[in-house]
Parts: C-alpha cells; sequence; structure tokens
C-alpha cells in the first residue's frame, strides 16, 4: 500500500498559520542585522538576463548561470542522482541549480538560522505567507516587491486570478512584502473530512451537510459498529479544529496563527470567544458520546499520513476522517485489502456548515518563495529575477514541475489535458500504476516545487473524479470568509511577541485537547482564560491592535 501525497501533510499547515510561532521565535537572531536601505538597479545586474523577457515565454539565460536553492529532504523521497528534473531545468535554461539540504523534521528552524547567519542559498522555497516578517529589519531577504515588475508572469496570473487585493494583504509594516506566494486560479481547503460515503448514504440516506448532521450520522453508524469508534483526526487535532472552526466562526488548529479575529473593527483572541468554547463544547461532546477517537488527537503525526488511520478505516472502526484528496486515495487503497475494491465508496467532503453558516476558510495563496539579499550583489540579479518567475509562475513551467517532459513523460492535447506516458507512473496519486517508473521518486518530478502555484486545469490534470467533484461541490455551497485584517509588526513589537506569542499559544493548545477528550472540566473555562491573561494576553492583543491601526492609516 502507498502513502500518497506525502508532500502537503506536515509542512502545508504552514499556509494556514500565517506568522508563526516558530517564526516568532527566531526574530531576534534574524533582526542582528541591519537592512542597508540602498536602492538596487537590477537592470545594472543584468548578465544572463533576457532583453526581451515577457510573460508565457520560455526563459533562457544568455550564459550560463547558477542558483543555489534550499531544499527540504523528506524522508521518504530523498534526492537521487538519477533525478532527471534539474538537468531538464538546466537544458531549458542555461541555469544550474545547486541544493543545500535541510531535514524535514526540523526544517523551519534550520531554514531560520541559515538565514539569520546569511548562510542561505539564493532561492528560498516552502515560505508561507507571514513566514518573511522575521527577516524584514535585518535586510536578510528581498523585498520582493521592489522587484515584481521584473516578473511578468507573476504579473499576469496576479490580474487573471484576481489576487491582487490578496497581495495587499501581504505587506509588512513597510509596505513591501518579502516572498512572492504561490498562486492558485481556485482555491479549495486542502484538507477536509473524508468519508465512508457508502456507508453513510445507507444509514442516513446522505452525507452530512452540517456538523451537527454529522453528529446524528455518526450515532447511526455506533449503533450498526458497536466496536467502532468513526470518527478520527491523524493530525494532533489540528486539521479538524483548522476546517471545523470557520463554521463555528472563530479559528483554531492549523489556522489558529497569531490567534486574532475581528470583532467590530478591534482584534479579540479567538481561543477567548464564545465561539471557540462553543467548538470545544461539540467536538468534547462526540469524545464523551464515544464517536471521536481519542487516539487520533494525540498520535504524532510525521509527516508521512494521519497517524495510521487508514488502519482503521480498512478495519471499519472509523468512517470518516480529516484528509486531503491523497489521504481519500490512500484510505481506499486500504480497504481494497480488506472489504474489496468496488464495495466501498471514500469521498472528500466540503468541510460541514456550522452556527455560523457554510464559511470556509479565506480564499489561500499557497507556499512561495524567498530570495536572499546577497543576491542583490550578484552580476547575475536580473536573470535570477527572471529565472525564478519563470520556474513559479509560467504555465509550461508549471507544467514539467508536475508531470516531466512533455512527449516525453506526457502528452498535452489541444483542450489541455494531460495524460502520463503508460510507461511512467505518479504513485501519489494512483496514476498508471503499473508504470516502471514513478516520475517523483525516480525522477524528481511533483515534488514540493510542483505544489506552489496552479491554474484550475492543472490542478484536475492529477485529481482523481472525485476531487474534481469536491473542487465544485466547494465553490459551489462554502463561501470563504473574508480574511481578517493585516496587522503587520515592526522590529520591536515583534521581539516583544515573540515573548508572548508561543506560551500563550501552548497554552491554547494543551487546554483545548485537555476540554475536548474529558481531561478538564467545562467549569474550568473562566480559569483557563484566566491563565492566558496572566500568560500576557492584555499586552498581546495591544500590540496587534496597534499595528492592524497603524496600517490602516497607513494604506488609508
Amino acid at each position: 500500500m502507498t502513502t500518497p501525497h506525502h508532500f502537503p501533510f506536515a509542512p502545508s499547515r504552514r499556509g494556514f498559520v500565517g506568522l508563526s510561532a516558530a517564526a516568532f521565535a527566531t526574530v531576534a537572531m534574524s533582526a542582528c542585522g541591519s537592512g542597508s536601505g540602498e536602492e538596487i538597479d537590477a537592470e545594472a545586474q543584468s548578465v544572463g538576463a533576457m532583453d526581451d523577457y515577457a510573460a508565457d515565454m520560455q526563459f533562457k539565460a544568455t550564459e550560463p548561470i547558477q542558483v543555489s536553492m534550499l531544499w527540504t529532504d523528506w524522508p521518504e523521497v530523498p534526492v537521487e542522482d538519477t533525478w532527471r528534473i534539474f538537468d531538464h531545468i538546466k537544458e531549458l535554461t542555461n541555469v544550474e541549480i545547486t541544493l543545500t539540504h535541510i531535514p524535514f523534521s526540523d526544517a523551519t528552524e534550520k531554514r531560520s538560522l541559515l538565514i539569520s547567519a546569511g548562510d542561505a542559498p539564493t532561492l528560498i522555497p516552502l515560505v508561507y505567507t507571514g513566514e518573511d516578517a522575521p527577516f524584514v529589519s535585518s535586510g536578510a531577504v528581498v523585498p520582493l516587491s521592489d522587484y515584481a515588475d521584473k516578473m511578468p508572469n507573476f504579473q499576469k496570473y496576479v490580474q487573471e486570478w484576481d489576487l491582487a487585493d490578496m497581495i495587499e494583504n501581504i505587506k509588512q509594516a513597510d509596505g513591501k512584502y518579502y516572498m512572492m506566494p504561490g498562486l492558485q486560479e481556485v482555491s479549495v481547503p486542502a484538507f477536509s473530512l473524508v468519508v465512508r460515503k457508502d456507508v453513510f448514504e445507507e444509514l442516513t440516506g446522505s452525507v452530512p451537510n452540517t456538523w451537527e448532521e454529522l453528529h446524528e450520522g455518526l450515532r447511526m453508524i455506533k449503533e450498526e459498529y458497536p466496536d467502532a469508534t468513526p470518527l478520527a483526526d491523524g493530525f494532533e487535532g489540528q486539521s479538524m479544529l483548522n476546517y471545523a472552526s470557520h463554521a463555528f466562526g472563530t479559528k483554531a488548529g492549523w489556522g489558529f496563527g497569531d490567534g486574532m479575529i475581528d470583532n467590530g473593527g478591534e482584534f479579540v483572541y479567538a481561543a477567548t470567544t464564545d465561539e471557540y468554547k462553543q467548538m470545544v463544547e461539540f467536538f468534547r461532546t462526540l469524545a464523551e458520546e464515544g464517536l471521536l477517537d481519542r487516539e487520533s488527537l494525540t498520535a504524532s503525526n510525521d509527516g508521512s499520513g494521519a497517524a495510521g488511520v487508514d488502519e482503521k478505516f480498512a478495519n471499519e472502526t472509523c468512517f470518516a476522517a480529516s484528509g486531503s484528496s491523497g489521504t481519500a486515495i490512500e484510505f481506499a487503497q486500504a480497504l481494497n485489502e480488506t472489504v474489496g475494491e468496488g464495495n466501498h465508496d471514500v469521498a472528500l467532503i466540503p468541510p460541514p456548515a456550522g452556527p455560523a453558516g457554510e464559511n470556509i476558510e479565506p480564499r489561500n495563496f499557497w507556499h512561495g518563495f524567498m530570495l536572499s539579499s546577497q543576491v542583490t550583489q550578484s552580476e547575475n540579479f536580473l536573470a535570477t529575477l527572471q529565472f525564478v518567475d519563470w520556474l513559479y509562475f509560467n504555465p509550461e513551467a508549471r507544467d514539467m514541475l508536475r508531470w516531466g517532459e512533455k512527449d516525453v513523460h506526457f502528452t498535452k492535447a489541444d483542450d489541455g489535458s494531460i495524460e502520463l506516458k503508460p510507461e511512467f507512473s505518479l504513485d501519489d496519486y494512483a496514476i498508471n500504476p503499473d508504470g516502471e517508473t514513478d516520475i517523483k521518486v525516480d525522477l524528481g518530478y511533483s515534488t514540493f516545487p510542483a505544489e506552489s502555484t496552479e491554474s484550475r486545469a492543472l490542478k484536475e490534470s492529477y485529481s482523481t473524479d472525485a476531487f474534481v467533484q469536491y473542487i465544485d461541490d466547494v465553490l459551489t455551497v462554502r463561501t470563504p470568509r473574508e480574511p481578517y485584517p493585516p496587522a503587520p509588526l515592526d522590529e520591536m513589537e515583534l521581539e516583544q511577541a515573540s515573548l508572548l506569542a508561543t506560551p500563550i499559544k501552548d497554552a491554547v493548545d494543551t487546554a483545548t485537547l485537555q476540554f475536548i477528550m474529558g481531561e478538564r472540566d467545562m467549569g474550568e473555562w473562566d480559569a483557563f482564560v484566566g491563565e492566558l491573561e496572566a500568560a500576557g494576553l492584555p499586552r498581546y492583543l495591544e500590540l496587534l491592535n496597534g499595528a492592524r491601526k497603524r496600517f490602516e492609516e497607513g494604506t488609508g
């Protein structure tokens, strides 16, 4: 049995976190330097750059150049000497990519140390919105908004996909942004609820549309399968709380971020609200009734999958769990070995609606990149900007990163549909399982760089029919909530926030699971809020509300 879609499982949570505790923790170190404030004329550092470079054209450096890149090593998919992808990129672009490796297990911390010490390679990928903040004051990374006019693919697809307002929301306190996000033509939650559709339809008549309908359905399943604990998470509670929170009018789990939600023009801390408490009480009830698998809230997720929930699906002791399209494939493959192929129907469904309505997370960017500021001193600066613009935002480059070489590994029809040649497989998505060569494991395609920017057509090219239906369903029956206003912190505020955010968030994570699992009485909720206040929550709120007001006044 395979474990599909390894790459997004753990790192994808960073996409929901915004300015994370890990990023806060590195701010003091990264602020040791100071930005020069010097304006760089990229046109004067144009060795290797194309004079006529434009959107949708093939970039090829006019002379060979090197670009160093930070590469996160997943234990299941180590970089191999046989990987074709880097030679292919060099043939297309005249750019040789050299790698600096960091381990998956502590990638964020290792990345921060390299940047702070001035040892980071030029291209720093797997960066989510907000993660550039700690490196602004030191001048360690390039203010990429200053050079967006050198990136015609980026500009084109920001406009075509109506993302300009979202770009405004990633600016830092100085009005610039220091990372280029991955652009998504359509944005749906990557993680939601994966269900045994056939069982829900048999016992309840339909798949659940709301959390209350799910609750009733789980009770019916428990009656039919008394040994089952029918609902699981598998991601330490963080996934389920994330996609559930929007329907309860709050935010939690992977999406908790800085913890701020809007309350009539002022931030309040999500975990202190009635909406958060209502969400916690709902999941506590599920646990009390034996419907929510406590083990799946505590078993460690190492990035390789949903912490053994596939085995529970296979044994029919679990019938609904958090997951992505890849998780749904994994669960289906596990069931093939037990109940038999064709005897089950596994589906990823839209996040259930709740007391706050049919809300889901705001439309999101995906992971993008930063550039080390040292590249601004390179004679190849302009060529490097053109190269990363091509690599991240050019449609043919995106096809290549996902599928390999056109007419060698895949074919593309006149209608845009892509088909992998039969001698090649993509095991993550159960595509051509009999193919002799896996384009990811053996050739290096479809790894994390492939995820960043996607048109809807590219996203659907590797997706199952069920996931394509999921995209349609989410876009039809759910409404992305509006993003909360930005509140970028300056250097001094970041240092103060770094001392406050982590212990407060740790207290929230611990207490939330204690309440849900019945280890702490709900009568202690006010005491829990008091603990957050004693840990410095009032000052933390003051910092974020002050930054919000300043940013709003500065942008008009």
